[in-house]
């Protein structure tokens, strides 16, 4: 299949639904509408929130911020030098 605007080839998967050609790259079916790339939640149970306390991410297994990047240490530091 070639793209409608710049005339590329575009991947094509067969739906593991209908069967049918689809577009690889995307979420859903052309023909049946089903999900495609189905991916399981993350598990959040055991997260650690970003010590920053304005921030809404988690520690990673680097004990890095998913959002700021702030490193738990460098927290701890802070708090300690000001405390």
């Amino acid at each position: 299949m070639n793209c409608p605007h710049c005339g590329g080839d575009l991947e094509l998967a067969v739906c593991p639904h209908c069967g049918a050609e689809t577009l690889a790259t995307g979420k859903f079916c052309c023909q049946c509408g089903s999900g495609l790339q189905i991916e399981p939640p993350p598990d959040l149970t055991d997260r650690i929130l970003c010590p920053d306390g304005a921030c809404i991410g988690i520690l990673n297994d680097r004990e890095e911020c998913s959002v700021c990047g702030v490193a738990y240490q460098a927290v701890l530091a802070r708090e300690q030098s000001h405390g």
